[in-house]
């Protein structure tokens, strides 16, 4: 059992830690961290303040996170272009795709790196949810996590090769939460934002979903989905990260040597470009 983890079973633990799998969690160090609001673009945020390496703050303005943003409305693609993007990294399958969303790709330079290919299309998902039990979603979910670091080593590995070339962007999958918060996980591991920070920057998804999250429940309740299926599949949990976590120390022993080993990451010149000081 991680850290995260047996803090959050010991109530004298003095840790931020939830204490139910969907807890929100304290909100991560991130002092003057500007909040990014948008219209139609859910749990999007700034990785910037959080404290890496040697006390040195991740920069602000480099590194995005998000849900889909080619939901933008005007008024959020303008404020998207504000943030000066250099990549826009999407980790979605083709079928989580409309064509509706070409436009989006026309104004910004993104990169494709498909996670959970065909996995998470409506049209598969869908029979799995009907005929599962919350239980059955959770194990689902758990065994997603797993295969993040294993079965798709070699997409997370492009997109930390892209991150390690400096530009500023944003990445993302659907919700934000998900692939993402593995990447985010892999990311902030990497400038060495502390593990605690690194949890409560993953479970904040819940917090910053709620809004989406009602909306697909309302969606799905239609369509004769249980609101108790669907939940595991719309909350991040720390079981979920953890579950990542094991498989990277089963495999390779540390996230340090997943980072060296499995993708070849240069962690000092990744500091170089995103902390500050």
């Amino acid at each position: 059992m991680l850290k995260w983890l047996q803090r959050a079973a010991c109530p004298h633990a003095s840790a931020a830690m939830p204490q139910t799998p969907a807890a929100t969690g304290p909100a991560p160090h991130m002092p003057d961290a500007p909040d990014l609001v948008f219209e139609r673009i859910s749990n999007a945020r700034d990785l910037g303040g959080l404290v890496g390496a040697e006390g040195r703050r991740v920069r602000h303005g480099r590194l995005f996170r998000s849900g889909n943003p080619a939901l933008a409305s005007d008024a959020d693609l303008q404020r998207l272009q504000a943030l000066g993007l250099d990549m826009v990294v999407d980790f979605r399958s083709p079928g989580e795709k409309s064509p509706g969303e070409a436009a989006f790709g026309q104004r910004f330079r993104w990169q494709a790196v498909p996670v959970l290919e065909g996995s998470m299309a409506m049209d598969v998902l869908m029979p799995r949810l009907r005929a599962s039990t919350p239980a059955q979603m959770d194990a689902f979910m758990l065994e997603v996590y797993r295969d993040f670091p294993v079965r798709y080593r070699k997409a997370f590995g492009g997109f930390m090769q892209t991150v390690q070339g400096g530009q500023t962007l944003l990445f993302h999958c659907t919700a934000g939460k998900d692939r993402t918060g593995f990447a985010a996980l892999l990311l902030l591991a990497a400038l060495g934002v502390g593990q605690d920070d690194i949890l409560a920057n993953y479970l904040e998804s819940n917090q910053r979903n709620a809004q989406f999250n009602a909306a697909v429940l309302a969606q799905m309740s239609g369509l004769g989905v249980d609101a108790a299926v669907m939940m595991p599949l719309l909350e991040v949990r720390a079981s979920y990260l953890d579950a990542s976590m094991q498989a990277i120390d089963a495999g390779w022993g540390s996230v340090a040597n997943y980072l060296r080993d499995a993708l070849q990451v240069d962690v000092a010149q990744l500091r170089a470009h995103y902390l500050a000081g």
